[in-house]
C-alpha cells in the first residue's frame, strides 16, 4: 500500500491529463517524497485542490463502539462501506505519477520506486472527510483505498493502491457503493515499473 508518494509534473499537467483546465492554486514544485501528514493534490467532483493526507477520524467509533485514535492514511476496500471510522466520508482521486515499498529487515530496507511503465499518471481511488478544528478551521483530509496486490507486487507488500483508469474515475466520484465495488480491484499484471528507488531524500518529507 503507499506509505509515500511521489509526484514531479506541474499541476497543469496534471489537470489536462484529466481533461480539466489548469487549477488555479499554489505550485509546490516537484515532490520526490510525499509522506502521510502532509498536503497532496486530490481530485474531487469540485475539481483539483490540496488536502492533508490522513483522516483524522474525530467523533468516529469502531465497531466496538470506542472513538478511533489513530490517523486513516489508507482505507481497506474489503471492508470501505461497512467500517463505521468511513461512514458519511465522500469519494476522491489522488493522482501520482508512483509510489514507494521497502523490503528486506530494519536497517538493511531496500526501498523500490513503483510507477506506470508507459511513463503515465496512476490515480488512486480514495476518500475524503473535513476535519473541524477549533475555531471554525475545516481541514479537508484524504485516505487512499487499497486492495490485495497483483502478482507483480506481491513479493513486496500484501497491499496494493486501487488504482483507476481515466474512464473510470466519473464512476468512482459519484457512483453507487454496489457500481464502485467492482473497481476496488487489483491493477493488470504487467503495467507497473518495479525498481530500486535512487536519489530520494527520505529525510526531507
Amino acid at each position: 500500500m503507499p506509505g509515500r508518494l511521489f509526484l514531479t509534473r506541474p499541476q497543469a499537467e496534471v489537470a489536462g491529463a484529466l481533461g480539466l483546465p489548469a487549477p488555479d492554486l499554489p505550485e509546490p514544485g516537484p515532490r520526490r517524497n510525499i509522506a502521510p501528514g502532509q498536503e497532496i493534490l486530490t481530485l474531487t467532483e469540485t475539481g483539483l485542490a490540496p488536502m492533508r493526507w490522513g483522516i483524522i477520524p474525530v467523533g468516529r467509533v469502531n465497531a466496538r463502539g470506542r472513538p478511533v485514535m489513530e490517523t486513516l492514511v489508507n482505507a481497506r476496500s474489503e471492508t470501505l462501506f461497512d467500517k463505521s471510522a468511513y461512514a458519511g466520508v465522500g469519494r476522491a482521486v489522488v493522482p501520482v505519477e508512483g509510489w514507494y515499498e521497502w523490503t528486506g529487515e530494519k536497517r538493511r530496507k531496500q526501498a523500490w520506486e513503483i510507477s506506470d511503465r508507459a511513463g503515465g499518471l496512476l490515480y488512486f481511488a480514495a476518500v475524503t472527510d473535513t476535519w473541524q478544528g477549533p475555531g471554525g478551521i475545516a481541514l479537508p483530509q484524504v485516505a487512499t483505498v487499497t486492495c490485495p496486490p497483483n502478482a507483480d507486487l506481491a513479493e513486496i507488500h500484501h497491499r496494493i493502491g486501487v488504482l483507476l483508469e481515466v474512464d473510470q474515475i466519473p464512476l468512482w466520484l459519484e457512483g453507487s457503493p454496489e457500481a464502485v465495488t467492482p473497481l476496488m480491484v487489483p491493477w493488470p499484471e504487467g503495467r507497473l515499473r518495479i525498481r530500486p528507488a535512487e536519489g530520494v531524500d527520505w529525510q526531507g518529507a
